[in-house]
């Protein structure tokens, strides 16, 4: 285990804009702009921008990261399975950071986070590459001790934990199960910044869900994407944000 890092001075919030393209591509054609909508949510307060480029261009394409890389003001935080297509475009264009995700064609949203444990040698090759090249890299887990100490000892900057179960546990409002998964975030994200890997969460958060993590003084940084977007078109992406980061800032006060 490497030395704990200082506790963050503050928590940021990143933003993922993949499903402003997917709302573009299902009727194809250039609206609505990803990038516009990453340039719009910077101006509402969002710390970084995240996009995932999958497999299948389902969403984000090439095109979109490169202009991402070009235009925005802030970190971008390229989304990417590590494959050698992906490592390619990663060391192309050098995000300010990569986040090695799982990624089946067959599924609607990323499940689950990835296996440091059973990694085989092209994780190693992949992240040593990216940080190379001053990209730092992120590894998406699940809260657990085992994955964490594999991140760190792969030589991973940071880890996301997974906090997709805790969220489908409050919308369905088991309460039991949540507060175990309550407590198994607490306790990874105390165990990983004791491996002096920096912390960040996220998947599927919510306005009811993101105080929970918010609280945990070791997390650096959440991801929010999906939820966001879709308040976007209710509300409008800049008060969506402005409530996020407000909710965020609560929490993390208290």
């Amino acid at each position: 285990m490497s030395e704990a890092r200082s506790l963050p001075a503050a928590l940021r919030l990143g933003v993922n804009v993949d499903h402003v393209a997917t709302v573009r591509n299902a009727r194809g054609g250039g609206h609505p702009d990803p990038v516009r909508a990453a340039h719009l949510a910077i101006e509402a307060g969002a710390d970084g921008i995240t996009a995932h480029l999958r497999e299948d261009r389902r969403h984000i394409r090439d095109d979109d990261i490169a202009r991402l890389k070009a235009e925005i003001t802030r970190p971008l935080n390229f989304e990417m399975a590590a494959t050698p297509e992906m490592l390619a475009i990663a060391l192309k264009t050098v995000p300010h950071a990569c986040c090695l995700v799982p990624e089946k064609r067959e599924e609607r949203t990323t499940e689950g986070g990835l296996d440091v444990v059973g990694a085989g040698s092209f994780l190693e090759r992949c992240i040593g590459e990216l940080k190379a090249a001053g990209i730092r890299v992120s590894l998406f887990i699940e809260p657990d001790r085992a994955p964490i100490e594999a991140a760190a000892k792969l030589g991973a900057d940071i880890v996301e934990l997974h906090t997709g179960t805790y969220c489908e546990y409050a919308l369905a409002n088991d309460w039991q199960r949540v507060e175990h998964e309550v407590q198994r975030l607490r306790r990874g994200a105390r165990e990983a910044h004791a491996a002096g890997l920096e912390v960040h969460a996220g998947h599927g958060l919510t306005y009811n869900t993101v105080g929970e993590v918010a609280r945990f003084p070791e997390v650096a940084e959440l991801n929010i994407g999906h939820f966001l977007i879709g308040e976007a078109i209710l509300i409008g992406l800049r008060p969506a944000i402005e409530r996020m980061i407000r909710l965020m800032r609560e929490a993390r006060a208290s």
